[in-house]
C-alpha cells in the first residue's frame, strides 16, 4: 500500500491514487539506483589510484602486492592519514618529503637555502586537526576524478574557500625556458589569465622563485611585498595575502598559489594545511606535467624552428654532467644552416652530436670556462676573439673567431662570427651583385687590361674562360639599333666625358636581354682618361613587365570599347524586344502593373524578362523568366523564349507542355547552353482561377487581407538542365482585393544574405504596398534595391480590385 500521498477528498479515483504510487516508486528506484552507480564509480577510482600507488612501492622496494598494500595501510596509519591521501603523496614524488617552513621563517620570506624540510607530524584529535583532516581527506577524493590541471584549481578553489578563505587559486608549471606557464586557474577572469599565460624568467616573480627555490612563500603584507614582487591582479590589490607553495613531483617542480581578498596572515595550522594540499596535489599533477626530458625536447624544436631562418651560425647545447655533477660534454641539440664543424658538416647534421666531437680543440680555452660560467650564474659570455686551428682538404688553417653564449633554460645558445674580412666582404659584394643581377666591370686605358666580375661575364651570356670584351668592342655585340647610341656614350668617356647612363639590348640564345651600361672615366692631372670603371646590369626582368603592363592597359582600352559597344547594341536590342507599359494595364478584369530596372554594375545587359496579355479565350497570360548570363547571347536566348513562350501557350498548349518544348529549345538549338527560369499563369476571369507552373523560378507573393505568403510552387527544374524534366500545375483561387507579384531573383537576392532571408525581407516590404496610384511599385523598389544593383529586377504585379460594397 502506497503512504506517500494522503488522500483528502473522495472524489479521487483510486486509478489515480494507484499511478501516484507507481510514480513515487519508481523514482525512488531510480535514485537508488543512481547513488548506487556514484558509488561503484567512485570505487574504482578509488581502486585505480590505490593500485598505481601499489605499484610504486613495488617497483622501488621489489616487495609483493600484498606487502605493498600493507605498507601503504602502515604509513597512512602512523602519519594520520586516510589511504587515498597517502596514496597521492605516494604518487607525487616517490621521493620527496613533506615542505614544511617554520612559522619562524615570517611572512613573504621563503625558508633558508639548502635547509632539510620538515615533515609534518601526525594530525592529533584536536578540533582544528580533525577539521583539517576532513578536508584533505575530501580533497583526496576529488583528485581521483580531476582530469586535468584546470579542473584541479576548480576543485581546490572549492574545498578551500571556507577552511582557508581561498577567493582565487592559480597553477604555474615550469616553462621550456626557465620562464613559467599556466596550467590552471579558478576565481580569476579570462583575461587575467591570458595576461599571465606565459611568464618569462624574469626576477620579482614569486611563483617563480617558489619553483626555484622548491620552498614556499608567504606574502600577507600588500605594501611590502608589491615592493619585492610583481603581483598578481588587476589591481594588484584586490589580493591583499597570498602564499605559493611548490608541489613537487619528482624531478618537476610547480607552483601552487592561493590568493584571498584579505590581509590577514596565514595561521600556523593553515600553513599545515596548505603543505599538505599541496603534497596530495604532486601526485595528480604527476600525470599532467610532461617530464624534464619532454620539456627538453620541446624547446629543441622551438629553437630550431627559429634556427632555421637565421643568416649566421648557432648552436644550441644542453650540458652532459658526470655523476659527481661536473659538465664532461656538451651536447648540440639544435643547429642554424650556416653552422658548420671542422669536418664540414653542417645545420641538421650536427643535431645530436657532441661538441667534442665537431670542436675537439676547444678543451682548455677561455671559452670553455666561459660557457661553465654562464650556465651557474645565467650571465652572457663573450669572449675575446681568439685563433681556432681547423683542417681543410688537409691543409691545417687557422681562423679567427669571436664566441657568445646566452643561458636558455638549462642550455645554452651559442652564436659565432668568422673574422677574415677580405672573405666575408667578398661574400656579401658577390651576394649583391647576384641578388641586383649586375656586375662591375673596370678597364685599364693606359695597358689595355679589363677585369670583370663573374656577374658582369653572366650579365653579358659570355663564358669567363674566354675573358673580359675590351671597352670599344662592346658596341658590336648589341643589337644593330641600339649600336650608334653605345658608341657615343663610350666615344665619350674615352674623350674625358661626364659619366654615362646607356640601356642597350643584347642578342643571345635565349632571346634579347635589356641591359644597361653605368660607368665613368678616371682621368690624368691633364684631363687624359686612365680608366673607366663601372657595372652592367641585366634589366631584362622589369623591362618585360613595363612591356607586359603597356600592353595589357592598350588591351582594356580595347576591350573596354568593345564591351561597351556590346552594351550599346545588348541595350537597344532589349528596348526594342521587350517595351515597358508607360501606365497601368487591364487584362481580363485585372489591374496590371509592370516594373522593369536594368542593372546599375558591369557592362553587361541581363536578360530578365516578362508578358502580360490577354488571349482569344478570354483569359490572360502572364510570363516572367531570367536568363543566365548577361550581354547579346541573353538578350537573344530572351527574345526567343519570351515568343516561343507566347506562340504556344496561345495555339492551345498547356503550360507544363509549353516549358517541355522550351527546356528542349534551350538543349538542342543553343551554342551557348545556356540556362533559364521561368513562371507561366494563366488567368481565367470566370472562374477567377489561376493556374500556374514554373522552372527553377522563385514562388509568386500573395497580399491578401493583410497579410503575405508565398504560393507552394509545384515541381519543376530550370530550363536547360536535364534532357527530360518534369513539370507540374498548380491552381489557385483569386478573391477580390488580392494582389500577386511575380518577380525575378535581382528584387531581393543579396551576397551578404542567404535565400530565405531575402524571401523574408520581400515579404514584409510587400505589406505596404499601395493599390491603385501611378507608379505603384515603386515604394517597394526603393525598399528592396538600397544601393548599387548588380542584376536585372522584373517584377509583375496583377490586382483583382475588391467588388462593389
Amino acid at each position: 500500500m502506497c503512504h506517500a500521498h494522503r488522500v483528502t477528498s473522495e472524489s479521487a479515483l483510486p486509478s489515480e491514487s494507484n499511478a501516484a504510487c507507481d510514480v513515487t516508486a519508481l523514482a525512488t528506484v531510480v535514485a537508488a539506483q543512481r547513488a548506487e552507480l556514484d558509488r561503484l564509480r567512485n570505487a574504482a577510482a578509488m581502486a585505480a589510484v590505490l593500485e598505481r600507488a601499489k605499484g610504486a612501492i613495488m617497483a622501488l622496494t621489489g616487495c609483493s602486492a600484498d606487502a605493498a598494500h600493507e605498507e601503504l595501510v602502515r604509513r597512512a596509519k602512523d602519519s594520520g592519514r586516510t589511504l587515498v591521501e597517502q596514496c597521492w603523496i605516494t604518487l607525487g614524488g616517490l621521493a620527496p618529503r613533506a615542505l614544511r617552513d617554520p612559522v619562524a621563517t615570517g611572512r613573504g620570506e621563503p625558508a633558508e637555502p639548502g635547509a632539510t624540510p620538515a615533515v609534518p607530524t601526525p594530525r592529533g584529535e584536536g578540533p582544528a586537526d580533525r577539521h583539517d583532516a576532513s578536508v584533505l581527506a575530501r580533497i583526496a577524493q576529488a583528485l581521483v576524478h580531476v582530469r586535468d590541471p584546470q579542473e584541479l584549481a576548480h576543485c581546490l578553489r572549492e574545498h578551500l574557500a571556507g577552511s582557508v578563505r581561498a577567493d582565487a587559486v592559480l597553477l604555474f608549471a615550469g616553462g621550456p625556458a626557465g620562464g613559467l606557464e599556466l596550467i590552471g586557474h579558478a576565481g580569476v577572469t579570462e583575461t587575467l589569465a591570458t595576461q599571465w599565460r606565459h611568464v618569462p624568467p624574469l626576477s620579482g616573480v614569486a611563483a617563480l622563485d617558489t619553483i626555484r627555490t622548491r620552498q614556499p612563500c608567504w606574502l600577507t603584507d600588500f605594501e611590502r611585498d608589491s615592493e619585492r614582487y610583481v603581483l598578481i591582479g588587476t589591481p594588484p590589490d584586490r589580493w591583499l595575502s597570498r602564499a605559493w607553495l611548490p608541489v613537487i613531483t619528482g624531478d618537476a617542480v610547480a607552483a601552487l598559489g592561493i590568493l584571498r581578498t584579505t590581509g590577514d596572515p596565514f595561521p600556523s595550522a593553515t600553513r599545515e594545511l596548505l603543505l599538505e594540499v599541496a603534497r596530495l596535489c604532486a601526485g595528480r599533477l604527476h600525470t599532467f606535467l610532461p617530464s624534464p626530458v619532454q620539456v627538453a625536447d620541446r624547446l629543441a624544436e622551438v629553437v630550431q624552428s627559429v634556427f632555421e631562418a637565421l643568416p649566421g651560425p648557432a648552436i644550441l647545447l644542453t650540458p652532459l654532467r658526470s655523476d659527481t655533477g661536473l659538465i664532461e660534454d656538451y651536447r648540440i641539440d639544435a643547429a642554424a644552416p650556416y653552422a658548420v664543424d671542422a669536418a664540414g658538416r653542417h645545420g641538421r647534421a650536427l643535431v645530436g652530436l657532441r661538441i667534442l666531437e665537431c670542436y675537439p680543440t676547444v678543451v682548455g680555452e677561455p671559452l670553455w670556462e666561459g660557457y661553465r660560467h654562464t650556465l651557474t650564474t645565467g650571465e652572457p659570455y663573450e669572449g675575446e676573439p681568439f685563433e681556432y686551428q681547423e683542417v681543410v682538404a688537409g691543409v691545417p688553417e687557422t681562423t679567427t673567431y669571436s664566441v657568445r653564449a646566452a643561458k636558455l633554460g638549462d642550455a645554452l645558445v651559442v652564436t659565432w662570427i668568422r673574422h677574415d674580412r677580405a672573405d666575408r666582404q667578398e661574400r656579401r659584394t658577390a651576394d649583391a651583385q647576384r641578388l641586383g643581377n649586375l656586375g662591375w666591370a673596370d678597364w685599364n686605358l693606359v695597358t689595355g687590361e679589363a677585369n670583370w666580375s663573374p656577374q658582369a661575364f653572366a650579365v653579358l651570356a659570355r663564358d669567363a674562360r674566354r675573358g673580359p670584351l675590351p671597352l670599344h668592342e662592346l658596341p658590336a655585340r648589341v643589337v644593330p639599333e641600339d649600336r650608334p647610341a653605345l658608341s657615343r656614350a663610350i666615344e665619350g668617356l674615352l674623350d674625358g666625358g661626364p659619366p654615362v647612363d646607356t640601356p642597350f639590348r643584347l642578342g643571345t640564345s635565349a632571346g634579347t636581354r635589356h641591359l644597361r651600361l653605368v660607368a665613368e672615366a678616371v682621368n690624368d692631372a691633364d684631363g687624359r682618361p686612365l680608366e673607366v670603371h663601372g657595372f652592367l646590369q641585366d634589366l631584362t626582368a622589369q623591362r618585360s613587365a613595363e612591356l607586359a603592363l603597356v600592353e595589357s592597359e592598350r588591351a582594356v582600352v580595347t576591350q573596354h570599347g568593345a564591351l561597351l559597344a556590346e552594351r550599346t547594341l545588348a541595350d537597344r536590342l532589349q528596348h526594342a524586344l521587350l517595351p515597358l507599359p508607360r501606365r497601368a494595364q487591364q487584362l481580363a478584369g485585372l489591374r496590371v502593373d509592370v516594373a522593369y530596372l536594368p542593372a546599375q554594375s558591369g557592362i553587361h545587359v541581363g536578360g530578365d524578362w516578362f508578358s502580360a496579355i490577354e488571349l482569344p479565350d478570354g483569359s490572360a497570360l502572364f510570363v516572367v523568366g531570367d536568363v543566365a548570363g548577361h550581354g547579346i547571347d541573353a538578350v537573344a536566348t530572351m527574345a526567343q523564349l519570351r515568343f516561343t513562350a507566347k506562340g504556344m501557350v496561345i495555339t492551345g498548349s498547356s503550360l507544363t507542355g509549353a516549358l517541355t518544348r522550351l527546356n528542349a529549345l534551350l538543349l538542342h538549338t543553343h551554342d551557348t547552353n545556356a540556362t533559364a527560369t521561368l513562371v507561366l499563369a494563366r488567368y481565367e476571369p470566370e472562374r477567377r482561377r489561376l493556374v500556374w507552373a514554373q522552372a527553377g523560378h522563385p514562388p509568386p507573393l500573395l497580399l491578401r487581407a493583410g497579410g503575405t505568403r508565398y504560393l507552394r510552387r509545384p515541381k519543376g527544374m530550370l530550363l536547360g538542365a536535364k534532357a527530360a524534366p518534369s513539370y507540374a500545375e498548380a491552381e489557385f483561387h483569386v478573391e477580390p482585393g488580392d494582389r500577386l507579384l511575380f518577380y525575378t531573383d535581382g528584387l531581393f537576392e543579396r551576397p551578404s544574405e542567404g535565400f530565405d532571408k531575402g524571401l523574408d525581407r520581400l515579404a514584409e516590404a510587400a505589406l505596404h504596398l499601395g493599390t491603385e496610384d501611378p507608379g505603384v511599385l515603386n515604394p517597394l523598389l526603393n525598399t528592396m534595391l538600397e544601393g548599387e544593383r548588380r542584376d536585372d529586377v522584373c517584377v509583375v504585379a496583377i490586382h483583382l480590385p475588391p467588388e462593389p460594397a
